[in-house]
């Protein structure tokens, strides 16, 4: 594409070092539409005629069936998917193929593909997330009033619900769709018509362009439009985090699944055994998603380290900007569907939880509280409270069944009644709380969301 100015053929291991095809293949559809989209408006201004574009339009849709089919020769020594593909249109329609480049150039080509691409991804992310989502809302609905220890420091700190703690991820969840679909927002302007770096004197309808590829609107400074990475980087650290919280979600169940916990089981559909103990039943896919996501992480940090030094506008290290984007779309992809089909298939061990969360420990703040409302300052209250937990510890004594008003007559009768789960659930009733009145009208108001 160069030889004009080159009297050497590149170096097969230039070839072989500089080729992005490889990978950059799975932009063709974004590639041709982009090009579809450039051509008619080459037309309008007059570089080429009706009978050009037409035979350019058949020719490019012609390739996309191919490399659908799988029939497409793809070859290293044209680079990229771009050249790959006017290389072929230009064999097969002769001279009206050439044309095809004028007022472009790989720079914005590639940033309108990227661009369109990530779009494209972005709306199946979300549509992916949404099904986890309503995945956990379903065990959340099943056990809305399912009552579980809840815990900071992984020590048992107070009574919640299954339901509340599956709500939990729903949460976070949506956050992460927000941040998809805002930075959607903010890729979705056109730079195709940017050129190298500077435009072209053959000045053609930008906005038109844009308006055929479903963009928003046209980028206003064509050094900042090829240049810009931005977009890939939100996305991949909306990915990276939704990817997080999932890991979360992961360590969550795999405690639940020990001997130790015993709250859950996954289904056999969903784990695996041991090749030398029998016995085992081991939570693959949580741990795989745990390990997973250090990738996704990667790779958010494997493009910022590759911006971080470059100057304006277009440098080769912009190539490396895809294998991270398009290993995290896949990896979060596959996360997220299998996780939704394992969300749909586990089981809650009631009995189990019921007995977990019948520590009478878990209503020591409720016991605070209680002295709270009698009048007591709640420094005091937590000091009287801290001594009938040592003492309970020391005697081994449940602490709903020590003598409390031997250890402080601030303890009148009233506190006995403290020590109901059922008083203490119905109790946390402002927003936000694992009240079961709370918890059902939240899922209520989900699945409105999701539906």
């Amino acid at each position: 594409m160069w030889k004009g100015r080159f009297s050497q053929d590149t170096s097969s291991l230039v070839q072989q070092f500089g080729e992005s095809i490889s990978y950059d293949w799975r932009l063709f559809p974004h590639d041709i539409a982009g090009s579809i989209a450039h051509a008619r408006a080459q037309l309008t201004a007059g570089l080429l005629t009706d009978h050009e574009f037409s035979a350019i339009q058949r020719g490019l849709r012609e390739i996309e069936a191919d490399i659908v089919a799988g029939t497409f020769e793809f070859k290293t020594s044209l680079e990229d998917i771009h050249m790959n593909i006017e290389a072929e249109l230009t064999r097969r329609i002769g001279q009206a193929g050439a044309k095809l480049h004028t007022a472009r150039s790989r720079n914005d080509q590639v940033a309108t593909d990227t661009r369109l691409y990530c779009r494209t991804e972005i709306d199946g992310l979300l549509e992916a997330i949404t099904g986890l989502q309503q995945a956990l809302l379903d065990r959340a609905e099943k056990h809305a009033a399912t009552v579980i220890p809840g815990y900071t420091h992984l020590q048992r700190g107070q009574p919640v619900t299954v339901g509340h703690h599956f709500l939990a991820y729903v949460e976070m969840l949506e956050r992460d769709k927000s941040r998809l679909a805002d930075g959607r927002k903010r890729l979705n302007l056109s730079p195709l018509g940017s050129g190298a770096l500077a435009g072209s004197t053959l000045n053609l309808d930008r906005s038109a362009i844009a308006a055929e590829l479903g963009f928003d609107g046209i980028t206003h400074n064509s050094m900042d439009a090829i240049a810009d990475r931005d977009f890939i980087a939100e996305l991949l650290f909306g990915i990276a985090l939704c990817g997080v919280h999932l890991s979360r979600l992961s360590e969550d169940l795999i405690l639940w699944c020990t001997a130790e916990f015993a709250f859950a089981a996954l289904s056999d559909a969903h784990t695996t055994g041991s090749s030398l103990m029998p016995q085992k039943k081991n939570p693959d896919v949580c741990e795989l998603t745990r390990g997973k996501t250090g990738r996704l992480v990667g790779n958010l940090l494997n493009l910022l380290v590759a911006l971080k030094g470059l100057p304006l506008t277009y440098n080769r290290d912009l190539q490396e900007d895809k294998p991270p984007l398009f290993d995290s779309v896949d990896t979060l992809r596959l996360i997220l569907a299998v996780n939704t089909e394992m969300i749909a298939a586990l089981e809650m061990r009631e009995e189990n939880c019921r007995a977990a969360a019948a520590d009478p420990m878990l209503l020591a703040t409720d016991l605070a509280d209680d002295l709270v409302q009698h009048g007591v300052p709640f420094r005091h209250a937590h000091e009287l409270v801290g001594k009938a937990v040592a003492a309970a510890i020391r005697t081994g004594t449940p602490l709903d069944q020590l003598d409390l008003a031997a250890i402080d007559p601030a303890f009148g009768p009233h506190a006995k009644q403290v020590f109901s789960l059922e008083r203490a659930l119905a109790a946390r009733t402002n927003p936000g709380s694992p009240s079961i009145s709370n918890v059902r009208a939240e899922i209520l108001k989900w699945q409105a969301t999701l539906k």
